[in-house]
């Protein structure tokens, strides 16, 4: 049972990872309307989205470092206002190609931000009360990812410009971050800060656990970056159906975080990431092999089913094993930043390398890549079970 503070708290990290969610959902949404806006082929997008990616990635070690020294809750309240306002700048840069770049790659930059802080609260509050909270903390993310490719899709299909789109949800979302001010657990809930001359230990096993949720974060990368414009270009669906795959992907992702935790207490963690793995391979290929919308969206599907709790068990597993096993040798949060920092570079290379393959064959076929690295998750299950 929470205690009423942390309940607070699980509602203002509930909120935050729908928030994040939200914006991300309706940038991916837009991605054909960008990429027509800005007259660019597959492997120039790449690159765009590359320096997102980037921004990502470099933001990672800083919002870890961050959350030791000062805690959790006050880095995920500033990330929030300044992923707000990388967005909305983002938005209106669609002049060049340079300066969707660069915008790009700050709004990659405070969303990481607010992405570690907001992880390293739930797995604060998840050692507090001793309960499994991660998954379901993912699936709100994916109810806003959901709820933002609608928004997007509904908007584009509107002919609703991406900037006066992206204005309104970051309205919203500074609305909700204020509203939340005052709900987290203090900042010296989680402070971790080392003494002076104090080193760091990287245990191998959090890098392992890094290197699995870099094969999920490619399947998700590609699912959100390429599922309309495969559609679209490929199948000649319209701007709102080129969405849907997306949203059949954040869908199947709420369904199976808000059951991960569940499914991870009786069953073991090991078991559902093994299956997940399966599902998420064996899926996606089938709606490759269908060729047709109706099987990206079969595809996007099961895509999302199997991947929905590989990332949220190995957050929670990276976060227990540094407040027990390897206590004193690596803060709750850097672990956390960590395994996100070797996760989110599957946003990285993964986006991008599908963008060249599909270049030199179809969109079609290098999304078959995501398919296959879905199978290595499954080797994940043995290691999983040491958390």
């Amino acid at each position: 049972m929470l205690t009423p503070l942390q309940t607070r708290a699980r509602f203002a990290v509930t909120l935050t990872f729908i928030t994040n969610g939200l914006v991300v959902g309706a940038f991916v949404a837009r991605i054909p309307d960008i990429k027509i806006e800005l007259a660019v082929s597959n492997s120039t997008l790449s690159l765009c989205l590359l320096a997102s990616a980037f921004g990502v990635f470099a933001a990672l070690p800083l919002a870890g470092r961050l959350c030791a020294k000062y805690g959790s809750s006050p880095v995920a309240f500033v990330g929030t206002f300044a992923m707000v306002a990388a967005y909305v700048l983002q938005s209106f840069s669609l002049i060049t190609v340079w300066t969707f770049a660069v915008t790009s790659f700050i709004a990659g930059f405070a969303l990481a931000t607010q992405d570690v802080a907001m992880n390293s609260h739930a797995v604060t509050l998840e050692h507090l009360s001793g309960k499994r909270l991660m998954s379901v903390f993912h699936a709100m993310f994916s109810i806003g990812g959901f709820s933002g490719g609608i928004l997007g899709g509904l908007a584009s299909q509107l002919g609703l410009s991406y900037s006066i789109q992206t204005v309104i949800i970051c309205l919203i979302i500074s609305l909700a971050a204020l509203y939340v001010r005052d709900h987290w657990l203090p900042g010296s809930a989680d402070i971790h800060e080392l003494e002076v001359g104090e080193k760091i230990h990287r245990p191998a096993l959090i890098w392992l656990f890094g290197i699995f949720g870099l094969c999920s974060t490619i399947g998700e990368g590609a699912a959100g970056d390429w599922g309309g414009i495969l559609t679209r270009e490929s199948f000649g669906a319209s701007p709102f159906v080129s969405a849907i795959p997306y949203v059949a992907f954040s869908a199947t992702m709420i369904l199976g975080r808000f059951s991960g935790d569940y499914l991870a207490t009786r069953f073991g963690a090991a078991r559902v990431l093994a299956t997940g793995g399966l599902i998420a391979s064996s899926g996606m290929t089938i709606g490759l092999l269908l060729n047709s919308t109706l099987g990206a969206i079969f595809g996007w599907f099961w895509l999302g089913t199997g991947l929905s709790v590989a990332i949220p068990l190995l957050f929670s597993a990276a976060g227990s094993l540094a407040n027990k096993r390897f206590a004193g040798q690596i803060p709750p949060a850097q672990a956390v930043a960590m395994v996100s920092g070797i996760s989110y570079f599957g946003f990285i290379i993964g986006p991008p390398f599908i963008g060249f393959v599909s270049d030199l064959s179809s969109l079609r076929t290098a999304m078959f890549i995501p398919a296959l690295l879905a199978l290595t998750i499954v080797a994940s299950a043995r290691f999983a079970k040491s958390a």
